[in-house]
């Protein structure tokens, strides 16, 4: 997967780097409406890079085991 940044000028999508993709390459296009502010758009990626810093330093969880922890963590707050 390749991600790039893409703006709206004048109502056209405009990509304003290069890529190596081929020609004729057809590319799907996600809009990112999460209706956040600039201040939680800085919190979220300076959560983000603290994950991917304690991942480099081994103290990361597989996924399965994070989703069975928080599983088990909100079926006991459901039960109080």
């Amino acid at each position: 997967m390749h991600a790039c940044k893409i703006q709206v000028k004048n109502g056209r999508l405009v990509l304003d780097e290069r890529t190596d993709l081929p020609d004729g390459a057809e590319v799907e296009v996600l809009v990112i409406d999460d209706e956040l502010t600039a201040e939680e758009r800085a919190e979220l990626h300076a959560s983000l890079d603290r994950t991917l810093e304690d991942s480099d330093l081994g103290r990361g969880v597989e996924a399965s085991e994070y989703l069975k922890r928080y599983r088990a963590g909100r079926e006991g707050r459901s039960a109080r």
